[in-house]
This record gives C-alpha cells, sequence and structure tokens, in this order.
C-alpha cells in the first residue's frame, strides 16, 4: 500500500510539474509574439481597413502583416479559415457586420462572439437612405407618410438577401410601421442604378458611394443611419434624430483572434491598433476612405459591441420571420 501511495504521490507531482512547464512555455510564447508574419483574412467586403491598419500594426510589434482576400459563402469561408487556424495570434479575421447578420440569419455554424476571440473595433460607416430625386419626399417624415398613404407601391432596393442594405429596410419598415417592397440586387452597384433611373425609389447605400450620387443630384439624400449625423454626409440628419429614435445600421470593420487565443497576445494586437487609432494621419485615410475612425476600444468593449449588433439583428429576424438566402 505505501508502494502505491508512493507511486500516487510521485506521479500528482509529475504531472504538476508538467502543467507548470507547460504553463511557462505559454507564457513565454505569448511574450515573444509575434515572431513572425500575421495574416488577416478577409471575407465579405472591402479590405481597406486592413491594409490602413496593417502598416501600423507592423510598426508597433515589429513583423510584417500580410492580408489575404477570402471571400465566397457570405463571410463563411474566411471565418471557417480562421476559426480552425491555430490560436497563436497570428491568424486573424476582419469581422464585419455580414458576420453578426449571418448569425441572426443562421446562414453560418459559426458565431462571432461565440467562436472568436475579439481584439478591437477599427472603424464604422454609416449607410444613407436615398431616394429617386422625384420621389415626394424630402425629409425622412415625408417619405414614411407618402408611404403610409401608397402601402406596397414604393419598392426599395438592397445588395441582396441578407445584406445590410435589405436588414436597414426591413428595419426602417418594422420602426416606421410601413409597407414597402424589398427588390434584391446582385450588388450595390446594381441596386443604387435603380434607385438613379427610378426603376425603385430609395435604397440604403453606403455613405461613401451614396455621398457622390447626392452631390451629383443623381439621387436625394434622406437620412443617415448613425446615431447622429455623420461627417461623411454633411447636411443630413440622422434617421434616429428625424423622427425614428434608436434607428441605428453601421457597416463597420474590427479584427478577432480564434478562440483561445491568449490574453497576452490579444493585448497586443489590441494596443497596436490603438496606436493606430491615436495617429491623425491613418484618421484621415480611414475618413477619404468613406469610413468614420473607431473610438478607442478594449477587447471587451468590441466584445459587447459585437453582442449588441448581433442581438439587433436576432430580434428582426425573429419579429419579420425573415429567412437567408
Amino acid at each position: 500500500m505505501r508502494r502505491v501511495a508512493a507511486t500516487r504521490r510521485f506521479c500528482s507531482a509529475f504531472a504538476l510539474a508538467a502543467l507548470a512547464l507547460c504553463a511557462a512555455g505559454g507564457l513565454s510564447f505569448a511574450q515573444d509574439y509575434p515572431s513572425r508574419f500575421i495574416r488577416v483574412i478577409v471575407g465579405p467586403g472591402p479590405d481597406i481597413t486592413a491594409r490602413l491598419f496593417g502598416p501600423k500594426i507592423t510598426e508597433a510589434l515589429g513583423q510584417q502583416v500580410v492580408i489575404e482576400p477570402r471571400p465566397g459563402a457570405g463571410g463563411t469561408i474566411a471565418a471557417q479559415a480562421v476559426a480552425g487556424a491555430p490560436p497563436d495570434g497570428y491568424t486573424l479575421l476582419l469581422a464585419s457586420a455580414s458576420y453578426t447578420i449571418n448569425t441572426a440569419l443562421a446562414q453560418s455554424p459559426l458565431d462571432l462572439g461565440r467562436d472568436f476571440a475579439p481584439i478591437a473595433l477599427l472603424a464604422t460607416v454609416p449607410f444613407v437612405l436615398v431616394v429617386h430625386p422625384p420621389v415626394e419626399a424630402k425629409s425622412l417624415a415625408e417619405l414614411v407618410a407618402l408611404a403610409k398613404a401608397k402601402p406596397g407601391k414604393l419598392n426599395y432596393a438592397s445588395s441582396g438577401i441578407g445584406t445590410p442594405p435589405h436588414l436597414a429596410g426591413e428595419l426602417f419598415k418594422s420602426m416606421a410601421g410601413i409597407d414597402v417592397v424589398h427588390v434584391p440586387f446582385r450588388e450595390a452597384n446594381s441596386a443604387l442604378n435603380a434607385v438613379v433611373s427610378g426603376a425603385v425609389e430609395m435604397m440604403f447605400s453606403i455613405a461613401s458611394t451614396a455621398a457622390s450620387q447626392i452631390d451629383g443630384g443623381k439621387v436625394r439624400g434622406i437620412a443617415v443611419t448613425s446615431m447622429s449625423a455623420s461627417p461623411l454626409v454633411p447636411g443630413l440628419p440622422a434617421m434616429a434624430e428625424a423622427g425614428l429614435a434608436g434607428f441605428s445600421v453601421l457597416g463597420w470593420n474590427g479584427l478577432v483572434a480564434p478562440k483561445g487565443t491568449p490574453p497576452v497576445v490579444i493585448g497586443k494586437l489590441n494596443s497596436a491598433v490603438q496606436r493606430g487609432l491615436d495617429d491623425g494621419e491613418l484618421r484621415q485615410r480611414l475618413v477619404a476612405a468613406g469610413y468614420e475612425p473607431a473610438a478607442r476600444n478594449s477587447p471587451d468593449d468590441f466584445a459587447r459591441f459585437i453582442q449588441a449588433d448581433t442581438a439587433k439583428w436576432v430580434a428582426l429576424v425573429e419579429q419579420t420571420k425573415m429567412k437567408g438566402q
């Protein structure tokens, strides 16, 4: 019996020593991070925010940031590539609103809030509710009144079922209590061209694109979808300020890592992003590209942002019984 007890004590001591060595090795790895290049995988949408922040992260951490597009399947291909990568901080995902919408529509087995480790929000961009110029509405109140006077007669375009402009339209319908018909197109330019031509009365267009069309008189801007007026589209009120309190739809980009990435690594990446957000030149370049730079934010701040965005779309999908593609 004494021999068995001694053996057990030896095994327990050996196991504890092994755990201590693993912990020390993991801590050493995290402290030495990064020792090679970092990949940022991009799914749907532009990669401009990743390309703008990449050099700043390289400058802060001393390793090259490589941007790797993985389009297709509404972002699922990119998300799966990152979720399945080692949680070591060398493979990151440029996340966007497409991923929280995918969760709400059950279009992906992955959940951004559950299956990834948030790093930081990089930038946001509002949409603009625009109408064909001859439409007899020059304000949000007038457009809502027109839609209520003609239920089912007005159409709104989008860049496809399950895209942010589509869900913005459904949120507008729900909050304003109006009946307008969704007309999906294959991509955003085709949808906007339909509004310009008058084939469709309205749409929610990304601010960077809408601004030039408004300036050219090809469409009329009604309101922006941020919670307050946006410097990207001067002179337009926010929908939340023009009669639909609480209305908010943002395009956004942020960085996430595979779940289980060490907090020390997440912290280093977050600090590198914050240095970029503090850089006046980078902020100017983001605005020139049609984005509003994020405020300084922690991984926990970004986690709450993702949670709130997901919850909003889940509630809308449940209320409207919307289905994805």
